[in-house]
C-alpha cells in the first residue's frame, strides 16, 4: 500500500509503498476512505512533539473494514468505521470507572516485538502513531481503537469526528459540561476550536466569544455559533473580553497549544471561572498563573483530553447531530487532498490557511 512515511523530522513526508500486516487476534484491518490533518501531527512533524521516524502519522480517520482477527466479534467487513486514538484496556482502573480516554494500559494492544510489525518496509519497522496511523491506502488497528458507524453517513466528514470534533465538542460538553445560559471564550478557531463553538453551542451557551489572528477563521466562527468575535491581532484581547462580559466569562477554552494564549484564556477568566486547557502545549513548555488570584477568585484551570470522550457512545451520537443537521461538519473542511498532495495540506494547516484539510482515498 501507499503511505506517507515520515523519515526526518522537519522535512516533508515521503510518499512510498510499504507493507502492512494481516489482522490476528483483536486487530482490525481497515480501507482508509479519510484522514484529517490535525496540528498534532504537526507537532510531530515539527519537533515539537518528540517521537522517533520512521514513522506514518495521521490520527482522525474513516474508513470501510477489510478483514478482522479471529478475536473480533463486533465487525465484519464492509462495516463503516471511524478510528480514534482513545484506545482503551477495558480493565485498568480508568477504563473500569468510566474514564476509558485515560486508559493506561493500551501498551497491551501493540504487538510483542518478536512479532511480525504491523507496518514495515522491507526488514525496517516503521512505528505506528497513536494506533492508527492513517496517512496510509489501509490501516491495521486494534478493535478497541473503531467503533461502527451508519453507512449513509459521507466517510470524509466522518474522518474529522476521529479527533478534531469529538475533543472540541467534549471539552465543552463532557469536561466543561457547560451549562445554558453560561458564557465561553475560545482561543483559536482551526478545526478544534470551531468544535468547542458548536459544542457550547448545543450546550446551550448565552454568549460565546471567537478569538483568533485570521478575519476569515472568525467569519468562520461566526457561522458555527460564535456569538461575539475577537481579532487577537487588533490590541489587547483579554481586556477586550473582560470589558465585553463585565469582568470575564465562565469558562476559557484554549485550542491552539502556546503558552502565551493558555495564560491568556486564564485571564479571561471571571471570579469562580474555569480555564479550560484543550490544545497540544510543546513538551517542555511550563506556564506562569497568579497563584494568589487563582486561589482567591476561586479559579480552576483543567486539562481535556480527547475531549473527555466515551467514544463508542460520542461518536454515533454526533453523528446523529449532523444528519439531523444540529452539527455542522461540511462548513469545517477548507480543502481535499489527495496523499499525494499531503505536504500541501500539512504546509497550508502551518500558515493557517485551513479549518480543517482532508486527505481524502478512493475507499468509498
Amino acid at each position: 500500500m501507499k503511505a506517507a512515511v515520515l523519515r526526518t523530522i522537519k522535512a516533508p513526508l515521503e510518499i512510498e509503498d510499504v507493507k502492512i500486516s494481516k489482522p490476528k487476534g483483536r486487530e482490525v484491518l481497515v480501507r482508509t476512505a479519510a484522514s484529517g490533518i490535525c496540528h498534532s501531527d504537526l507537532h510531530v512533524i515539527d519537533g515539537l512533539l518528540p517521537m522517533a521516524p520512521p514513522m506514518i502519522l495521521g490520527h482522525e480517520p474513516a474508513g470501510i473494514v477489510e478483514q478482522v482477527g479471529d478475536g473480533v466479534t463486533e465487525f465484519k467487513p464492509g462495516d463503516h468505521v471511524i478510528g480514534c486514538l482513545s484506545q482503551f484496556c477495558g480493565h485498568c482502573n480508568f477504563c473500569m470507572s468510566g474514564r476509558g480516554n485515560l486508559c493506561d494500559g493500551t501498551a497491551e494492544l501493540n504487538r510483542d516485538e518478536d512479532e511480525e510489525p504491523r507496518l514495515s518496509k522491507g526488514d525496517e519497522p516503521l512505528q505506528q502513531f497513536a494506533g492508527l496511523s492513517s496517512f496510509a491506502e489501509q490501516m491495521l488497528i486494534p478493535a478497541n481503537g473503531l467503533v461502527k458507524i451508519r453507512d449513509d453517513m459521507p466517510l470524509d466528514r466522518a474522518a474529522l469526528i476521529g479527533c478534531g470534533v469529538t475533543t472540541g465538542l467534549g471539552a465543552a460538553i463532557n469536561t466543561a459540561q457547560i451549562r445554558p445560559g453560561q458564557t465561553a471564550v475560545v482561543i483559536g478557531c482551526g478545526g478544534v476550536g470551531l468544535s468547542i463553538i458548536q459544542g457550547c453551542r448545543m450546550a446551550g451557551a448565552g454568549r460565546i466569544i471567537a478569538v483568533d489572528t485570521f478575519p476569515w477563521k472568525l467569519e468562520l466562527a461566526a457561522s458555527l455559533g460564535a456569538t461575539d468575535v475577537v481579532n487577537a491581532a487588533d490590541g489587547d484581547a483579554i481586556g477586550t473580553v473582560l470589558e465585553m462580559t463585565s469582568g470575564g466569562v465562565d469558562f476559557a477554552f484554549e485550542a491552539i497549544g502556546l503558552k502565551a494564549t493558555v495564560e491568556q484564556a486564564y485571564g479571561m477568566i471571571c471570579r469562580g471561572g474555569t480555564a479550560v486547557l484543550v490544545g497540544v502545549v510543546p513538551a517542555g513548555v511550563n506556564v506562569e498563573l497568579p497563584a494568589l488570584d487563582l486561589v482567591l477568585s476561586q479559579k480552576r484551570v483543567i486539562g481535556s483530553m480527547m475531549g473527555s470522550n466515551r467514544f463508542r457512545i460520542d461518536m454515533p451520537r454526533y453523528i446523529e447531530a449532523y444528519l439531523n443537521g444540529i452539527l455542522k461538519l461540511d462548513e469545517m473542511i477548507s480543502e481535499r487532498f489527495s496523499l499525494n498532495d499531503i505536504n500541501i495540506g500539512i504546509q497550508k494547516l502551518r500558515d493557517g490557511e485551513v479549518a480543517r484539510g482532508v486527505v481524502v482515498f478512493d475507499a468509498e
